[in-house]
């Protein structure tokens, strides 16, 4: 906040000067705790260098503070004066300019009032004779309707001086709530110019006229968007965000009854979505995003749900970042009671995608969306894999299916058609050693209703030599070894996979998790016997368990040489675990059964986890 000292002076018929000085007071309140004032008369030309005229410090004055948003505001000049304003006439000021500059996103609110805890008044009043005054303008007035004698006001431009607001009075400094409006800028960066003005009776008394103007910059908190109405017999998704992308339809439910949840069609930037709650807050139960939840009674009106955000804390590539993230989360139970503890949010340097991350039941800091990274980014420029930010790629790729002029990139390829054309589906090494990735779910995002399935949760789909980075080949053919790199970012990996053997070890794979999430060890495990295969007792609650928040697993289906099948009813997740030369490890579940550990062809295209290494 800044303040405004205005001296007037009127000697008889000559021209009365209004004119002041300034010092700097810095205003701060959080979007979240609240305001916080710090007044630094003497020491803030020292934090901030600039036209500050009139203050003075000291050298060997130290100061360290931290806050977040921060806010700065400054004057272009010390002075303010209307050097022609005559006995009978109305006249204008020097325009000064009110810089304010903040790293809150979302901008600032800049308003003014008028008065001090010495000079409670709205008045300039007279330095020697406090009865004599220039009153503050009651309404809006032009310079040219500004007739009523021995008022004053102000006027402002943001727009460079282009055009200037009517001239108003200024609400007293204790009334902060009802300010006056000068701008409210959401880019934090436009410069508001101000100048006041004066009304002389022929009669007022001349001298000097003070008062104190100030400049209050408040930092704008998020914007929150309205609680939704649904109707009966109907659960609705809300994107709960002014700054979300996509487009979901209502879905169809029965009271009482059990509906598995859509996954969501919702985006938005520098944030993860963690999943669904009742509430706006995310204060009461999280579900899922294709969790299968109980309906409760929506024979008048149906069960609003609304996405739940978690802002990134920094980059997924950031290793350090990572380990004080990981080891700051609680490890989510397996009851299905975890909340926003549980979870927090990091970004994928290569593409700016952000994905929340939770700590799961086996003490592993897991990503809890499927990974999104395609060949290009929202600007269309080609993603380039590196050691510095992918986890040991094997580079060049091989991007084209051709045996006798293969190409190579850095980049991923992409089919936004997967046909038996362009998705290749022969069982050969030409065919498993290329980059295929399917990104039509992408591209669509938000033009295709919710009931396409075709959604942003369930994201990319990659074959075997896609989600290890080239580290996955046809040769790659020894049960149960692993590739040494993926597609995850750097200091990421995928899980493993592999038969009773690699599972009964404490590895960091789907088996392990099944276990953690509860789930019981069988005698003779391999990838036939399948013990929770459908029929078994332990087949839907297994399958239930990989959906709950905040596990969060998708029935996000497959690519097989065709087009996307099963997108709603299975989700099939690559290992970095190979089978054979033609078959590698991945988990795939239904609503009644999971098998964590079946194999199959090498270019079929699947969904990618990864887990922190």
């Amino acid at each position: 906040m800044a303040t405004i000292n205005h001296t007037t002076t009127h000697n008889n018929h000559a021209s009365p000067i209004l004119q002041g000085r300034h010092n700097v007071i810095l205003s701060n309140r959080r979007t979240i705790l609240g305001a916080m004032t710090i007044i630094l008369p003497s020491i803030l030309a020292a934090i901030f260098p600039g036209p500050v005229s009139a203050l003075t410090y000291q050298d060997n004055v130290e100061l360290q503070f931290t806050w977040d948003p921060t806010i700065r505001i400054s004057l272009s000049s010390a002075d303010l004066i209307i050097d022609n304003l005559t006995p009978g006439n109305s006249a204008d000021s020097n325009t000064i300019t009110v810089n304010v500059g903040t790293n809150n996103m979302y901008g600032y609110t800049l308003s003014a009032t008028a008065g001090n805890a010495t000079n409670a008044s709205t008045n300039l009043v007279n330095t020697v004779d406090n009865t004599k005054l220039f009153t503050s303008l009651a309404t809006d007035a032009s310079l040219a309707s500004l007739t009523t004698d021995n008022t004053w006001g102000y006027s402002f431009s943001t727009n460079s001086g282009t055009s200037w607001s009517n001239y108003s009075g200024l609400p007293l400094y204790t009334a902060a709530a009802g300010a006056e409006l000068i701008n409210n800028d959401g880019s934090g960066s436009t410069p508001v110019q101000f100048k006041i003005a004066a009304k002389a009776s022929t009669i007022q008394a001349s001298g000097a006229y003070t008062n104190t103007i100030n400049f209050t910059a408040v930092a704008n908190p998020e914007p929150t968007p309205e609680p939704i109405t649904c109707d009966a017999g109907k659960i609705c998704y809300s994107e709960n965000a002014l700054d979300s992308e996509g487009t979901m339809a209502e879905q169809t439910a029965s009271s009482n009854s059990t509906a598995t949840l859509m996954a969501s069609n919702y985006s938005r930037s520098g944030y993860g979505f963690a999943g669904w709650s009742p509430t706006m807050d995310g204060s009461g139960k999280i579900y899922g995003p294709n969790e299968t939840i109980t309906t409760g009674d929506l024979s008048s009106t149906g069960m609003p749900l609304y996405a739940v955000w978690v802002r990134s804390v920094g980059s997924m590539q950031d290793s350090s970042k990572v380990a004080s993230v990981c080891n700051s989360l609680t490890k989510a139970p397996i009851d299905g009671s975890a909340n926003l503890s549980s979870v927090s949010a990091l970004t994928d340097q290569r593409d700016n995608n952000t994905y929340a991350i939770a700590k799961l039941a086996d003490g592993k800091c897991w990503m809890i969306e499927n990974l999104r990274l395609a060949d290009k980014d929202s600007s269309n420029n080609d993603i380039e894999l590196s050691a510095t930010n992918t986890n040991s790629p094997s580079l060049p790729l091989t991007n084209i299916y051709d045996t006798t002029n293969p190409t190579t990139s850095n980049h991923l390829s992409a089919s936004t058609n997967p046909t038996s054309t362009a998705w290749c589906a022969n069982a050969n090494a030409a065919c498993y050693d290329q980059s295929m990735l399917y990104t039509g779910n992408t591209t669509e995002r938000g033009t295709k209703p919710a009931t396409d399935a075709n959604t942003y949760s369930y994201s990319n789909y990659y074959n075997w030599y896609s989600a290890t980075a080239g580290n996955g080949k046809y040769s790659t053919s020894t049960n149960n070894s692993v590739t040494t790199g993926d597609i995850c970012p750097t200091g990421w990996t995928l899980p493993e996979g592999g038969d009773k053997t690699n599972m009964a070890a404490e590895k960091n794979n789907f088996y392990k998790l099944g276990l953690s999430l509860g789930l019981s060890a069988p005698a003779n495990y391999d990838s036939q016997t399948r013990p929770y295969w459908t029929g078994s007792p332990e087949g839907p609650n297994a399958s239930t368990a990989f959906r709950t928040y905040p596990n969060n697993f998708l029935y996000s289906g497959n690519v097989n040489g065709s087009l996307v099948t099963n997108r709603g009813s299975v989700g099939n997740y690559w290992s970095k675990s190979a089978h054979s030369s033609n078959y590698a490890y991945y988990l795939s579940f239904g609503s009644s059964d999971v098998r964590p550990s079946n194999s199959t062809n090498k270019n079929y295209g699947f969904s990618v986890r990864c887990l922190a290494q």
